[in-house]
């Protein structure tokens, strides 16, 4: 258990929808996997023998209050042209080996609030259906809202539906419009903690509703997609101080790479809001893409640091300060 990554097993998939494919990741001798903190995620790393892709996928959990499953349930959305996505999509059936971490509970829900709201958008239900589960076996207080663009293409809805019954709200946008995010937190008791996931500017909405209310900021908690990889990126080169050059490919990322040439880095979250990886920059040449959300605007601007478990280069080449 000392090393970070162990070997996995796919045991099942299953198509949630269209796009969506739910797996059941199992360790590779057999033995039982614990349960996972509701909000934890895994690093999967896949793509062959050099493991070439790393993505992060929360674990999903039981279905049910009463099941307990020695394994590790995750569901992939397939994105337009996305490496990572695609190849899962494309290669994981049952027996395929991959290589994935302990649960990583950077995304926690707190025991003992007043309320709480969970709002999940798409795929973001993924983090918030443990989430769920896990108010729903402490009887804690909690109200829902699940939206996505039909039903027929939401992951979980039914499962949710079972889980919290009439608190769980599922808002189809196809038929309903765009939810109405401030209608949902003026309803909300004082106190109420709010918990998020989905696409970006949904969250930064509903943050932006809460705090014109006069929510605490403390009092939304959320969690983004990663946006370490995107369909157009290509390869660049990282330039150290020592003149050696470390390629970065189209679907990994400046981390992973400085990592595979056994340079000294540090990593923490490895999704850009921890701040850890974070590292100067000699030279930006053409620019950086900051894709994390620890920088301010103006650190982003100068070019002067950069977060490398998902920054890229807009160029072909970017300088570090790095040995």
């Amino acid at each position: 258990m000392h090393d970070r990554y162990l070997d996995a097993v796919v045991l099942e998939r299953r198509n949630l929808s269209d796009r969506i494919a739910e797996f059941t990741l199992g360790a590779a001798d057999g033995q039982p996997l614990p349960l996972a903190e509701a909000g934890s995620h895994l690093e999967l790393r896949f793509g062959g023998d050099t493991g070439r892709f790393l993505r992060h996928y929360s674990v999903v959990g039981p279905l049910t209050t009463t099941a307990r499953e020695p394994f590790w349930r995750i569901a992939v959305q397939r994105e337009d042209r996305s490496r990572g996505s695609a190849y899962i999509h494309d290669h994981f059936r049952k027996g395929t080996p991959l290589r994935v971490s302990h649960p990583i509970g950077a995304f926690r829900l707190s025991r003992n609030l007043p309320h709480v709201l969970l709002v999940a958008g798409g795929i973001g239900i993924t983090p918030i259906l443990p989430m769920l589960r896990s108010l729903v076996i402490r009887r804690q207080s909690f109200s829902m809202l699940y939206a996505g663009a039909e039903r027929s293409q939401m992951a979980y809805a039914t499962e949710a539906r079972g889980l919290g019954g009439d608190r769980v709200r599922i808002h189809e946008a196809v038929h309903s419009g765009m939810p109405d995010l401030d209608g949902l937190l003026a309803a909300q008791p004082a106190g109420t903690v709010a918990y998020v996931c989905g696409p970006g500017p949904m969250i930064d909405a509903l943050r932006g509703l809460a705090r014109a209310r006069g929510w605490d900021d403390r009092h939304v908690r959320f969690e983004v997609f990663n946006a370490a990889h995107l369909p157009d990126d290509v390869d660049f080169d990282i330039r150290l101080r020592s003149g050696h050059v470390v390629r970065v490919g189209a679907g990994t990322t400046m981390l992973d790479a400085l990592e595979g040439a056994r340079v000294d880095t540090l990593s923490d979250c490895r999704r850009g809001e921890c701040g850890l990886c974070v590292t100067d920059v000699l030279d930006a040449h053409e620019g950086i893409d900051h894709r994390d959300s620890y920088l301010t605007a103006d650190e982003k601007a100068s070019c002067t640091q950069v977060a490398l478990c998902c920054s890229r280069a807009r160029g072909a080449v970017l300088d570090l300060d790095l040995e």
